[in-house]
């Protein structure tokens, strides 16, 4: 099964790097070209135990990819999670 996270964030990165462990294919998307461009290359933004070696173990399996190309992510997803920031301000 494809899935689409919308979202690179500490909730987007995670679920995605589990989902891919479950054995999903996983396609996690984000806005930030800096973001995409640091996980394509390896470089993880956050510190989450065992969390680098679960992405580089499927990066290199092929499960997990990360882009900045949300319609072509969503067009072949059969899920999509949206993991993105909640504004706390009224109004």
């Amino acid at each position: 099964m494809k899935i689409a996270v919308i979202g690179a964030g500490y909730v987007g990165l995670v679920s995605s790097a589990c989902l891919a462990e479950f054995g999903f294919d996983v396609f996690c998307v984000d806005h930030d070209a800096a973001r995409v461009d640091d996980l394509n290359a390896g470089r993880i933004p956050i510190h989450e135990a065992g969390l680098d070696s679960l992405i580089h173990a499927h990066r290199q399996a092929g499960r997990l990819h990360f882009t900045r190309d949300l319609k072509s992510a969503v067009a072949q997803a059969e899920a999509i999670f949206i993991a993105v920031s909640t504004p706390t301000r009224r109004g």
